[in-house]
């Protein structure tokens, strides 16, 4: 059974009124919904709150939701209205550009990346390069950003993101084309790479 069957089988026990079947859900996606929103609200206390309205928001609609899409994708664009409508009333809108924050930089490098066989001048490359990705990524106007993050981070496909963002395949395409050719332009000092090439 795939994920998607699964996640149609607790959306429609959720929708004959079992909260456990939700709940699974909110525990499944509530990780991936909040980095995905961290991507527009810098404050963990305010992206903790705003996932949460949204899977209340989630929960309220729940009975219209159809499955024509997946759940997460119908999720993900709950979040990001959600988003969008909180930055809106508090008078902000979401990052364009904003230098990396001490405290975010020291999460890129959580271990995963780093191996015991790597060495200093490695590491504090691999560093650099994480922290100027987050710094292009935060550049970024927020359609080209949200196009991103939900391919590379969340790994939706092109079909999905378009339905999360609601526009067609092409302006996804180009929005996510947009957004590599921006992070890439950034990264080419450090990786020493000519403009003309492409990776």
């Amino acid at each position: 059974m795939s994920d998607r069957q699964i996640d149609q089988q607790l959306v429609e026990l959720a929708q004959r009124g079992d909260k456990h079947a939700f709940g699974l859900l909110v525990s499944k996606y509530q990780r991936k919904l909040a980095r995905l929103l961290s991507r527009m609200i810098r404050d963990p206390a305010e992206v903790e709150d705003v996932a949460q309205e949204a899977f209340i928001k989630a929960y309220r609609a729940l009975p219209s939701f159809r499955g024509d899409s997946a759940f997460y994708t119908w999720l993900y664009r709950i979040g990001i209205n959600t988003a969008k409508n909180y930055l809106v009333s508090q008078g902000r809108r979401a990052p364009t550009s904003t230098d990396i924050d001490a405290d975010e930089a020291e999460n890129y490098d959580d271990g995963d990346l780093l191996r015991d066989y790597d060495t200093p001048e490695r590491l504090l490359a691999t560093k650099q390069i994480g922290e100027t990705v987050n710094v292009a990524m935060d550049a970024l106007p927020e359609e080209l950003r949200t196009a991103i993050v939900l391919r590379e981070i969340e790994g939706l496909s092109y079909e999905e993101i378009a339905t999360v963002m609601g526009c067609p395949i092409g302006t996804v395409r180009s929005r996510i084309f947009r957004a590599r050719e921006a992070i890439a332009e950034r990264l080419r000092p450090l990786l020493d790479t000519s403009p003309e090439k492409r990776w």
